[in-house]
């Protein structure tokens, strides 16, 4: 198997994967959807009653949202994650207790009236969990509201719930393998003008094809070529694979360990086999 990186940013990734087969596309696929650990809120302590601020101001630790409303939003907040240093909690030296190696505690304290965002919350101990996407709303508070939260964030994967799902937007294409016959093409343009993503570009002498990755497979340029100059055929050993991090988790760490646990049950796999004599 072969990877050509098209685009790699901290979120993104587009890439051409060649020699594979779709049966491990789809594997990659849906590891990089469901099996990738991520830290994420899973217990929140709302703290009730009147708050007084250093001016003797009082407050109550209330929000206009219900409990398990704001639970959930914070719960969908994307928390920096170390996969070489976080471990799962059944897996954990602390047996499940809690400790900085499978947990992280988050508070949140602010008085309305405001608008709450997922930068509110404050790491307890290690600045470096401050969580990166900074501008979630969560909540709007009014005047004399404060609410006082504890949030304990876990790893977890999205085969559990979706807020641990790293990736988002996971998709891939064949490869079209695009032709004009030059013999045939009479130069109308109507490829040019009906192809929804510029895929060709056209002259006073000749149409060629500019973007072949950008093919949707749409077939719009083969229906409407009134002389059949253009076909458009699939690579079933080469494909085009997009996907976006929710930002825990850098697009090419998650490549990278997605390919890693891929490579490890099929080694698990192949070694049970073998153990059947």
């Amino acid at each position: 198997m072969k990877r050509e990186v098209r685009t790699l940013t901290e979120n993104k990734a587009l890439l051409v994967v060649s020699e594979a087969s779709p049966a491990f596309m789809n594997s990659l696929r849906h590891t990089l959807i469901a099996d990738i650990p991520k830290m994420a809120i899973e217990e929140v302590e709302f703290h009730l009653g009147p708050i007084r601020d250093q001016d003797g101001k009082e407050y109550e630790s209330i929000s206009p949202l219900f409990d398990e409303i704001l639970s959930h939003r914070l719960g969908q907040v994307p928390i920096p994650t170390d996969l070489d240093f976080f471990s799962f909690q059944d897996e954990c030296e602390c047996e499940g207790e809690g400790c900085p190696k499978c947990s992280i505690m988050y508070t949140l304290n602010k008085k309305g009236p405001c608008t709450v965002y997922s930068g509110d919350l404050e790491p307890v101990g290690d600045s470096s969990l401050k969580i990166t996407d900074d501008l979630i709303p969560l909540v709007k508070l009014s005047e004399g509201q404060a609410p006082l939260i504890y949030a304990t964030a876990v790893l977890g994967t999205g085969r559990t719930h979706a807020k641990w799902q790293v990736c988002h937007g996971v998709g891939y294409k064949y490869y079209p393998t695009i032709k004009i016959d030059k013999k045939k093409c009479d130069l109308s343009g109507v490829c040019v003008k009906r192809c929804p993503r510029d895929v060709f570009t056209m002259d006073d002498k000749k149409t060629e094809v500019a973007d072949p990755e950008a093919c949707t497979l749409c077939m719009t340029c083969v229906d409407d070529c009134e002389t059949k100059a253009v076909t458009v055929e699939t690579d079933d050993t080469k494909f085009i694979m997009t996907f976006e991090t929710d930002g825990s988790i850098s697009a090419k760490r998650a490549l990278q360990y997605a390919l890693d646990l891929l490579d490890s049950k099929a080694n698990e796999f192949r070694d049970g086999v073998s153990s059947l004599g």
